[in-house]
């Protein structure tokens, strides 16, 4: 019966059989094949039943059907081996699961998943009361040591392996040519199954194959066979696993009444064991031998580097799509962000965003009010990367809302506060605005736990107005009060806004920058906005040489030209 398997997306393993004549695959919980993403649509595509198997036909979708990475129009015939892509799943095409006889199964890296494996944890007994009848130190054997087996035996076996796995770059690829080799080699086994470390270091099902039908409806194998295998690096065979002490009173034997067993470890280049493979037998003539034991290290040998490489691979197509995902957040977050600084008669603008990874919760804005007033808002969510970002969007929103309807900035801001309290994030944010008045030259201040800005005056001071009128961060408690402070720019005096990942920026000796020396720059600017801005950046960048930066920057410095 012809069948679709996932081979990637939320639903990785499940397998879908066809044995009606029409599906209609899409995002709607009324479709026949319900696809869980928001970029599939509705009713994105559908199966057809021919008389020589399956057509699938895109149904006008926003992102398309790729068939074999190529887009479809109309209806397609689907082949064998086929790979649907849709949107971010991919479903293979397979037309039928017994076409030779055997019968497989797939699982995600989750133990007793539907692969329907259980673990029996056997009791333990001495090495010597067991009849386990051959061993092989694997450790010895992984790069090239001969094995004793014929030279015809290892010749195939390696040929097998070798060109079942050559072009395999996933592990739902690698893990059934596994066992397919296994099979073609071992006539004789009925059934075979791989485990593999999952993160946590438990042993998990991974893949399993069966000779009948019937014998795949439960798998009971030992898991403390596998872990010995894995832990000795040996790989163990017994000839009579019904009478092997190892085993006994063990469901995993008796039930399936297995009478003869090879157990090999999967290791990876570096020696270490990820997993371990084991084929048995019930039949009670033509079982295994003891060189067959040689002949499955040699597979086994092959298969780990294999499923290492495709394990790197996998983490390699993960991590890259964590990247890509990363740089789209950058890019709607930069949208977030003014692009240039405000043009106004008689003053300079300079701006400098950095974050300490690809995105930050660092923030700053210019928001036009009326013809003759500006508010230049600073923000500083509290930690960086994802959480502050999506935390800084939602801070961008709400201050465009609240100083564009309120007229007073203190209200405006204590709106601010009562919105970003009421989403009960468990985070807080610092804040300082400045309402500038560029008719009457007329600056007004107001603080949230944020640092009060620095200004250069016309006498060659560097002051901090509004430190005594700061508020709390936003985001602690609501129905807070703020206060403001207004204050005169006369020409060559400027305001400068900024967070603390440039004063608090530490360099290989742990020594920070200090807002000391921030006041320093300013002062030796003398008003020159582009100067200042520039100058700071540079000897912070410089001061950190040779150590990562730890922490979002941001500086906004607003002045008025001589």
């Amino acid at each position: 019966m012809p069948y679709f398997d996932t081979i990637s997306g939320p639903a990785l393993g499940r397998r879908i059989q066809l044995d009606r004549p029409e599906y209609v695959m899409g995002r709607h919980p009324e479709c026949d094949i319900v696809l869980e993403s928001g970029a599939v649509s509705r009713q994105h595509a559908k199966t057809i039943q021919s008389s020589d198997g399956y057509l699938i036909e895109d149904l006008g979708s926003r992102n398309g059907t790729f068939v074999n990475g190529k887009l479809i129009s109309g209806a397609t015939r689907l082949q064998n081996g086929d790979t649907i892509r849709i949107c971010d799943i991919e479903l293979e095409y397979c037309e039928e699961a017994e076409a030779s006889g055997l019968t497989v199964s797939s699982a995600s890296a989750k133990p007793n998943s539907n692969l329907g494996i259980e673990f029996v944890d056997d009791e333990e007994s001495d090495v010597g009361a067991r009849s386990v009848t051959g061993k092989i130190d694997v450790r010895g054997s992984q790069f090239g040591v001969q094995l004793a087996a014929s030279a015809e035996a290892r010749l195939a076996a390696i040929l097998e392996i070798m060109k079942s796995l050559g072009k395999a770059v996933s592990l739902e690829e690698v893990l059934p040519k596994v066992l397919d080799s296994l099979f073609a080699i071992f006539i004789q086994a009925d059934r075979g199954f791989i485990v593999l470390k999952d993160e946590t270091g438990n042993i998990a099902p991974r893949w399993s194959k069966a000779r009948r039908p019937d014998q795949e409806e439960k798998l009971r194998i030992s898991r403390t066979v596998l872990r010995e295998v894995m832990q000795s690096k040996e790989a163990i065979i017994s000839l009579d696993a019904g009478s092997d002490s190892r085993f006994d009173g063990s469901q995993s034997v008796a039930d399936f009444k297995i009478r003869s067993m090879i157990v090999a470890p999967l290791l990876d280049s570096e020696g270490e064991s990820i997993g371990a493979i084991q084929i048995d037998t019930v039949q009670q003539k033509g079982g295994f031998e003891a060189k067959d034991l040689e002949i499955l290290v040699g597979v086994a040998n092959q298969a780990g580097i294999a499923i290492e490489n495709a394990q790197l691979h996998e983490r390699m197509v993960a991590q890259k799509l964590v990247e890509q995902d990363l740089e789209l957040a950058r890019q709607v977050q930069m949208a977030f962000l003014p692009r240039r600084s405000p043009d106004i008669p008689e003053y300079s603008f300079y701006q400098y965003y950095n974050p300490a990874q690809q995105i930050g919760g660092d923030y700053f804005d210019y928001l036009e009010l009326d013809e003759n007033r500006i508010v230049i808002a600073l923000a500083d969510v509290v930690g960086h990367g994802v959480a502050a970002a999506m935390f800084m969007a939602k801070l961008s929103a709400e201050a465009r809302f609240a100083f564009a309807t309120i007229d007073d900035p203190r209200k405006a801001m204590a709106q601010l506060n009562d919105r970003i309290t009421a989403l009960e994030a468990e985070r807080f944010i610092t804040m300082s605005v400045i309402v500038l008045d560029k008719a009457a030259h007329k600056a007004t201040i107001v603080i949230a736990g944020h640092m009060p800005p620095i200004m250069y005056t016309k006498d060659g001071i560097v002051t901090e107005p509004g430190s005594e009128i700061g508020g709390p961060p936003l985001g602690i408690m609501s129905d807070i009060e703020f206060d403001s402070l207004e204050i005169e720019l006369h020409p060559g005096e400027s305001l400068t806004m900024y967070t603390d990942g440039i004063f608090e920026a530490p360099n290989s000796r742990h020594e920070q920058f200090s807002i000391e020396r921030v006041r320093q720059h300013i002062e030796v600017a003398k008003g020159d906005v582009t100067k200042a801005g520039e100058e700071l950046i540079s000897r912070v960048k410089q001061h950190i040489i040779g150590c990562e930066q730890e922490d979002d920057m941001c500086l906004v410095i607003v002045g008025r030209n001589r």
